[in-house]
């Protein structure tokens, strides 16, 4: 134990934040600073992190909803307004369009006068989680890549103090991931990165250790408290040894594991959320007890993430967790607790082990771009989860309040008025307003050549940065700057990891089978259910669980993949002639792009075809999408699949006998 006035400094404190317009959203970030937040996490909206403007037809009802739209400089300046850039650690979640951010970003440091080699932050750009987890993909992974490694390399030479890129295992987890999994799957992501900066031949070799010393990474924590740090402990070893040993870094500080951290939101439930406040409070330990391997921020959910987005209110007891434990315990006063320890060591050494076999797996098969194109990756991660989903069905892994201990008082806390922050439908108007002004006030000619510019990098292979950077301060908008990289890269669809086989080993489907067989008979053909994603929310694992359950089932699955149009989920229920459609939006955007698809049935001639809808939907929405003619509506505390299945097969039953 070290004197107090030896304690360590703690870790950066954030909250990850951002919604409704830039004004709300900045004065959102004054207020937590103001209360000891020492970090910016700044949370993006769906259009501007797949690369659209706020008035394209697709960004419709997705708007400020997960966070801050950007369409343009003038929108950074005001979420930045009266924010010291020079003295602001920020970080920035966005992957598709992180080029775009960060040149806004700088563009605006360069317009108060900051020395870009001054600006200290992250920008996650991790594409390859997305085409397996988060669905924030615009093209494909080989010019996804391209973009990544540019902005690596323009860091490393312009801004020294910035990660370019945080290898983001977080959203892994999320999707389903084992601990082995998520370290092999990042750990991959990152020598795909670092392979592919050192075959451009666009880094001098002396250059290459600072490099690799700026990557650093995101992860996760959850539940499972000793495994986590020993998952933790296990990164930092393994980075080292990839970094010492496949890269010839010498200098141990550019080896060091850097990360930051949002604990696990997966395991927030809807039922007893309180609950949910000893939940983060035990994954944040994980990430904060061993020195050895102690994260460098920390983000927190708030404990009703699963209703909502939360209040100002929510986010500061997220914070005052941090800081208690930074400041009012003597956690910072010793070195590492668990150095010597047997158990950890041999469950690190366990992790180690069975991640340097997957790692090794996928080597072999030509690497991360190679692994995500061929769909093993996404299939892996479709198939953990759907184990992690039956374990808690069948009760063999305990949730509290959920498959365990389900007596429950009212919470005073989740039956308050007001309970989440709801986006009003003005705050995108306000919006679109604000871009057509904008593109009215510019100067065309500037904004035609900063385009020029663009198109020629990205066409010739130049660094895509410079170009980017003249396109924010001639007043580019995100979709502008999306769109000339779409003519010049493509768009993509990743696989959406649901075959078309049905598991021998799924449990308890019997019944349920011979019911789909019974309704299949009356019918005159197997019962055909669409799952659709509509809108830019790519949050998939809830669909792809609920539609490799219904494959599983005996049912026939349409299943095309996220980011679907209103008018092509219709289009599919009439070409394939299915019995049910299922939606699936998880970005709060549930109320005008459920209620499109409805009325597109209708027009249709789709009246017959009911429509259920799952996502986190207040009891208040799902009562006007009741009316509006949904059939049902499932949120997270429906998490007995088997019964959703069952009522799926009752529901085309009713309606075919109704229809008689």
């Amino acid at each position: 134990m070290r004197d107090k006035a030896q304690r360590d400094k703690p870790w950066i404190f954030r909250t990850y934040a951002g919604h409704s317009t830039a004004e709300a959203s900045n004065a959102l970030y004054r207020k937590n600073l103001s209360k000891g937040q020492t970090g910016l996490s700044v949370a993006f909206d769906l259009p501007t992190q797949t690369g659209y403007d706020s008035d394209h037809p697709l960004a419709k009802g997705e708007v400020g909803k997960v966070g801050v739209p950007i369409s343009h400089i003038g929108d950074m300046r005001t979420l930045f307004d009266g924010i010291p850039l020079a003295e602001m650690n920020t970080s920035m979640t966005i992957n598709a369009t992180a080029a775009w951010l960060l040149a806004l970003y700088v563009a605006l440091a360069d317009e108060q006068g900051v020395a870009r080699k001054s600006l200290q932050g992250t920008t996650q750009n991790d594409i390859i989680k997305e085409y397996l987890s988060r669905g924030t993909y615009v093209f494909p992974p080989a010019p996804s890549m391209r973009l990544t490694k540019d902005v690596i390399l323009f860091t490393t030479k312009e801004m020294p103090k910035w990660n370019p890129m945080n290898v983001c295992s977080y959203h892994l987890q999320e999707a389903g991931a084992t601990p082995v999994q998520e370290l092999a799957f990042a750990l991959a992501t990152a020598i795909g990165v670092l392979d592919a900066v050192k075959a451009s031949g666009q880094c001098a070799p002396e250059e290459f250790s600072e490099v690799v010393g700026r990557i650093s990474f995101f992860v996760n924590a959850g539940l499972r408290f000793v495994t986590e740090i020993c998952k933790l402990r296990a990164f930092t070893e393994l980075w080292d040894e990839i970094t010492r040993e496949r890269y010839g870094v010498t200098d141990a500080k550019q080896r060091l594991f850097r990360y930051g951290v949002q604990v696990n939101s997966l395991g927030l439930t809807e039922q007893q959320p309180e609950n949910n406040v000893a939940r983060i409070l035990i994954e944040m330990l994980a990430v904060t007890l061993s020195k050895g391997a102690r994260a460098r921020a920390v983000q927190l959910p708030a404990w009703n993430e699963a209703l909502g987005l939360p209040r100002p209110w929510d986010q500061q007891w997220s914070l005052r967790m941090q800081q208690i434990l930074a400041y009012e315990t003597d956690l910072l006063e010793y070195g590492d607790v668990f150095e010597g320890s047997p158990a950890i060591a041999a469950k690190v050494a366990e992790l180690k082990q069975a991640a340097k076999e997957e790692l090794a797996q996928i080597e072999k098969m030509g690497g991360t771009v190679a692994a995500v194109e061929q769909g093993y990756l996404k299939q892996q991660l479709v198939e953990s989860n759907s184990r992690r989903v039956e374990a808690i069905e069948r009760g063999e892994q305990i949730v509290v309040g959920v498959n365990r201990f389900v007596e429950t008082e009212a919470s005073p806390l989740a039956d308050a008025a007001e309970a989440v922050v709801t986006v009003s439908p003005e705050a995108e108007a306000g919006q679109i307003e604000r871009l057509a002004a904008w593109r009215d006030a510019r100067d065309a000619k500037a904004v035609a050549a900063a385009l020029e510019g663009l198109r020629k990098a990205a066409k010739t292979g130049g660094n895509i940065m410079p170009p980017s950077i003249a396109c924010a301060k001639a007043g580019v908008t995100t979709g502008e700057w999306g769109f000339a990289l779409r003519a010049a890269f493509g768009e993509y669809r990743a696989p959406t990891g649901v075959g078309t086989a049905m598991r021998n080993d799924a449990e308890g489907l019997d019944d349920i089978r011979a019911e789909v067989d019974r309704v299949s008979k009356k019918l005159g053909r197997r019962l055909k259910f669409l799952v659709g994603k509509p809108g830019l929310d790519g949050h998939s694992n809830g669909a792809e669980q609920i539609a490799a359950r219904a494959r599983d089932a005996g049912m026939e699955v349409v299943y095309d993949g996220i980011r679907l149009t209103a008018e092509a989920i219709v289009a599919a229920a009439a070409e394939k002639r299915v019995h049910v459609v299922g939606l699936s939006i998880l970005s709060g955007s549930h109320m005008p792009l459920v209620q499109d698809v409805v009325a597109r049935m209708k027009e249709a001639g789709l009246d017959d075809v009911p429509v259920v809808v799952g996502g986190i939907i207040p009891p208040q929405d799902a009562s006007v999408l009741k009316s509006a003619g949904v059939a049902q509506v499932y949120t997270p505390k429906d998490f007995e699949l088997n019964r959703i299945m069952s009522d799926l097969v009752r529901i085309v039953e009713g309606t075919a006998e109704a229809a008689k």
